[in-house]
């Protein structure tokens, strides 16, 4: 069976005017700029489209937007969880999810629940969704951990949950996920950092900020760790690093907003509670990116 979620995925950013409405014209750029250059598929509405601070409208039209710039070119996922089950489930409900490969559904935060909990919240998720859905442990952001045992338990119960996209930054907690998965399971990197290791160790791919700024060396480098040409990804994965600690050394997606605002694809604009990249920062990402392209 094809897998829609091999290689490099983008948690594609949602992109600002300076008075804060969404930039439309920016979000085109983002996404044809990413089907130019060697994206896979894009995540809409992800912790890095600040969704948490986007208007149900406004995901409607962001919606909209990036599927009439997309133009069936890449497969879409789009991203539908949070702490109420029973919101999740209205939202997937009233959502015309035809066009979308799948969903991307965090897991609970801020409420922490045990780790029956988050199965039967996933479990009500997956009786509720029509289309495959990858789910998303990121215990720094939840509060709490999506332990292997929980999601392998999903894996195995329901075919609809075809993925995880964990970003624990915890080697051991992806190894063990890789050694236990059931064969069509797919274990996604949601740590740039860790995102080739991963590969190379069975992963199927990443979901990527940094990706969204460098989809041609960054989805080569995937590719590359693919095919198990591991010398060779990890010359493009050197020459990354710098950038991947920078932009996520104040906050996500600030930091990646500043990369894309010296790509001169959008604002850095960010909302509330966020606040723009400092100036000493920006000055150290418009290094990074100025000589990165003389290299």
């Amino acid at each position: 069976m094809n897998n829609p979620f091999l290689g490099t995925g983008i948690a594609i950013v949602t992109p600002y005017n300076q008075d804060g409405s969404v930039d439309h014209e920016g979000l085109k750029k983002i996404v044809n700029f990413n089907v130019e250059n060697g994206t896979n598929y894009i995540v809409i509405s992800g912790t890095t489209g600040e969704s948490v601070t986007i208007t149900k409208q406004e995901k409607k039209e962001i919606v909209k937007t990036i599927k009439e710039a997309n133009a069936n070119r890449l497969p879409l996922v789009l991203g539908i969880g949070g702490n109420n089950t029973a919101a999740v489930i209205e939202e997937i409900n009233a959502t015309d999810l035809s066009d979308f490969a799948g969903i991307l559904s965090v897991s609970p935060y801020y409420s922490k629940p045990t780790q029956e909990g988050m199965y039967q919240h996933f479990k009500a998720i997956a009786e509720a969704c029509p289309v495959p859905i990858i789910l998303y442990n990121v215990p720094g952001r939840t509060s709490k951990n999506m332990e292997p045992a929980t999601v392998l338990r999903l894996a195995n119960d329901f075919e609809n949950i075809v993925a995880v996209k964990e970003a624990g930054n915890n080697l051991q907690q992806y190894y063990e996920l890789l050694r236990d998965k059931p064969e069509d399971f797919s274990i996604i990197s949601g740590d740039d950092d860790l995102a080739l290791g991963v590969v190379l160790a069975g992963g199927a791919g990443v979901i990527s900020v940094i990706g969204q700024a460098f989809p041609k060396e960054f989805s080569k480098m995937i590719q590359l760790g693919l095919e198990g040409k591991a010398k060779e990804a990890y010359n493009i994965h050197y020459k990354l690093m710098e950038i991947i600690n920078l932009i996520f050394s104040e906050n996500n997606p600030a930091g990646i907003k500043a990369v894309l605002k010296t790509l001169d694809l959008c604002s850095d604009k960010v909302r509330l509670p966020l606040v723009e990249a400092s100036s000493e920062l920006t000055e150290k990402i418009e290094s990074f990116v100025s000589a990165f392209y003389k290299s």
